[in-house]
């Protein structure tokens, strides 16, 4: 479980370097079924979406991780990036105000992330 906080530390930071914003990490072990973990973040704009995910997706790559899937890459506004246990929520901010995931996961504990 050490190297899945480890990925989400390493994702949040790879989020962050490209000016990413409002990071959220969750643990939500024992609470979801779908996963361990959610990342949530936001880009300014469809194409900074974009930029974003294609980050999470190197980073995740130099350690030989693939996605199961991915959901929004043709407009970009809500990118989903599925590791398994490891869920990446980008959206712009117009979205992630309406549909506001992290409070249908509110009883997750935050990972703390401290940025470089």
């Amino acid at each position: 479980m050490k190297k899945r906080i480890a990925d989400v530390i390493r994702v949040a930071q790879a989020i962050y370097n490209k000016k990413g914003f409002n990071i959220i990490t969750l643990d939500v072990r024992g609470i979801s079924t779908l996963t361990d973990f959610f990342i949530i973040a936001e880009g300014s704009v469809d194409r900074h979406v974009k930029a974003l995910g294609d980050a999470v997706m190197e980073e995740m790559s130099t350690h030989k991780e693939n996605p199961i899937h991915i959901e929004g890459q043709k407009t970009c506004d809500w990118l989903v990036i599925d590791f398994g246990d490891v869920i990446i929520h980008l959206f712009t901010p117009g979205l992630r105000e309406k549909y506001s995931i992290e409070r249908v996961w509110h009883e997750g504990k935050i990972v703390d992330v401290e940025f470089a």
